[in-house]
């Protein structure tokens, strides 16, 4: 397969990159410590896993739908590009936890987060960090983001519930 280059210099793509990396990880220090180290690590963890699972299984054939940074193939800068999702999984449960989201409301929860999330790969694709091709549109990345968000959270749900811990306790 032939490498696409589309740039060769750092600029937009990678100065987007390292400021969301700086604003996440910014807002989370200065955010009130609401969790314990492990559900910290977990939320942390949680968007670095979602982004290698889904852009590998949509960025490499037979899908290759988009590629990422200044060429088609892996570069140092794409890993460390990584980082950028972590502060989305930690912010989206914060938000979760601090305004008791819970209920039917945990829907408009996720529509909200998902067209949050649209808006920062709009604004990732305008300054040439995503390059979609075959037909890929950034409205097909809708579904993903629901579907993933609702996984995070059911996940956390199911390893942080405190009634998980109680029952565990009364046995």
């Amino acid at each position: 397969m032939k490498t696409i280059i589309y740039d060769n210099q750092f600029n937009g793509n990678e100065l987007f990159v390292l400021g969301l990396i700086i604003a996440g990880f910014s807002m989370i220090w200065l955010l009130p410590k609401t969790f314990s180290p492990l559900q910290t690590i977990f939320n942390l963890m949680i968007g670095v896993t979602f982004g290698l699972i889904f852009d590998h299984t949509l960025h490499v054939p037979p899908f290759d739908l988009y590629d990422t940074g200044d060429s088609s193939k892996y570069e140092w800068f794409d890993i460390l590009s990584y980082l950028m999702y972590s502060p989305f999984g930690y912010l989206f449960i914060y938000g979760v936890e601090r305004l008791r989201i819970n209920g039917i409301t945990v829907i408009g929860y996720i529509a909200l987060w998902t067209c949050f999330s649209i808006l920062v790969e709009w604004l990732g694709e305008e300054v040439g960090l995503f390059h979609y091709k075959n037909g890929y549109k950034l409205l097909y990345s809708i579904p993903i983001y629901l579907v993933l968000q609702s996984i995070h959270l059911a996940a956390y749900r199911a390893v942080f519930s405190p009634k998980r811990w109680l029952r565990r306790r009364v046995r």
